[in-house]
């Protein structure tokens, strides 16, 4: 009940704003499923963005997925706050910008755990994705370290397309619950 849906070109013109801050609108809860590498998705505008949004670098102009990254975590709750993006998993092997940007995520101890999933999952792309969880403030237990799970074997394989069973779906969020990494 408690939401609300903007159409918007976020990357370049965010709709959640905060005017007394002048800053992004923060959640506690932040969720998306982007669009998979995204070609010019608003570089130029990033190069001096006025929502402080490439805090840990500047996105390649080729790859829009670690600007989705970043514009989610600028829009976390300061305490609270915490996240889930899908990514495509070449997003986690890049190098360059991207690596740097990864690098920096993690030395801010701000993922908690990357979930890889086999390919052929979403319609429209045959690359598989991972599910990445970030928290802005880990609990003590947590710090320093990140949860890898590999759920590629879970996938059921369909003939134009493959399945996340729901039995399946239960067994990663086990998984995930059991290393305190969600609520």
């Amino acid at each position: 009940e408690d939401f609300k849906i903007v159409r918007e070109d976020t990357l370049r013109s965010p709709a959640f704003t905060d005017s007394s801050t002048g800053g992004l609108s923060t959640f506690d809860c932040v969720i998306a499923n982007p669009p998979f590498s995204l070609k010019e998705w608003g570089r130029e505008i990033w190069e001096n963005d006025p929502w402080g949004r490439a805090a840990f670098g500047l996105p390649p102009e080729s790859y829009g997925d670690y600007a989705w990254v970043q514009h989610m975590v600028a829009s976390m709750a300061a305490r609270a706050g915490r996240m889930a993006v899908v990514l495509p998993q070449g997003a986690l092997f890049r190098k360059g910008a991207e690596g740097a940007i990864r690098r920096q995520l993690l030395e801010n101890d701000l993922i908690e755990t990357v979930i890889g999933l086999a390919d052929n999952i979403f319609y429209g792309t045959g690359l598989a994705p991972a599910v990445v969880i970030l928290r802005r403030s880990k609990p003590p237990s947590r710090k320093g370290k990140v949860l890898i799970v590999d759920a590629s074997s879970l996938v059921r394989e369909g003939r134009a397309q493959n399945y996340l069973d729901p039995e399946h779906v239960e067994q990663i969020v086990a998984w995930v619950q059991a290393f305190k990494c969600v609520e």
